[in-house]
């Protein structure tokens, strides 16, 4: 069976203290009612990390982005290595804030993927296609390519440990989801993919994530198609009791 996950991207936002009074609240609404369905992972600013791993019991932790070597001089970069000694569990790979303000390409992907294999944590490796892509019917080539140059150099065993998330760019942010019609078509898209590169086998355990405006009204929906596995949310992961009904609603 696949792993349910529910991460939350928090993305550049919250101070210190604000951020941990929203762990907080999240840790207890969990531990109030704990979900048996879905695995959930908070993914904050690096600041946060060592302190919520200290203090996870019902979430996972997890990191917005890591550095492309192990170590080195890389002025204020951060290390998977580095990650990984703090308790971060996860690390998102390729979002699409990463790739479009700061140009990381799919061959620098690729490394930053390795670096958290290497070191033990789990990546989650975005892909998706903007509305241009999408409008000129380019968007099914251009998720090829994302995982053939960002992931499928990986061996079965190393992308086996590796979560993949389908975020429609065009959608993020902007309040615009994606119909659950239209996310399974492309989520389905991504499984056969993935059987055409490895097996069946791989395919049908790799857990796919929709990223792009969910949240609780609609993550129900989603959630409910066959090749939908969970949700890399944005916005909504910064509302306690939003971000636990997401996870809830498995």
């Amino acid at each position: 069976m696949r792993s349910k996950i529910v991460a939350g991207n928090w993305k550049m936002n919250k101070s210190y203290q604000e951020g941990l009074q929203l762990f907080s609240e999240i840790e207890t609404l969990l531990a109030k009612q704990p979900s048996s369905n879905a695995k959930a992972i908070v993914i904050p600013s690096f600041i946060f990390m060592a302190d919520f791993a200290k203090q996870a019991k019902n979430v996972a932790v997890g990191a917005q982005n890591c550095a492309s070597e192990q170590s080195g001089a890389y002025t204020g970069e951060v290390s998977a290595l580095m990650l990984k000694s703090v308790g971060a569990e996860y690390v998102i790979v390729g979002h699409s804030e990463r790739r479009s303000y700061y140009a990381e390409t799919n061959a620098v992907l690729a490394k930053k993927t390795e670096q958290a294999l290497q070191n033990s944590m789990t990546p989650i490796f975005c892909i998706g296609e903007t509305l241009e892509q999408r409008n000129s019917n380019k968007h099914l080539d251009i998720i090829k390519q994302q995982l053939s140059e960002g992931v499928f150099h990986l061996s079965a065993e190393q992308f086996k440990k590796t979560v993949l998330a389908y975020e429609p760019v065009w959608a993020i942010g902007t309040g615009v989801t994606a119909t659950s019609a239209q996310a399974q078509e492309i989520h389905a898209f991504i499984r056969k993919t993935i059987k055409e590169k490895y097996n069946e086998e791989i395919a049908e355990s790799c857990s796919i994530l929709y990223g792009g405006s969910c949240n609780a009204q609609n993550a129900k929906e989603l959630f409910a198609c066959p090749d939908v596995d969970g949700g890399l949310i944005g916005g909504a992961s910064l509302k306690a009791e939003d971000f636990v009904k997401i996870i809830h609603s498995f």
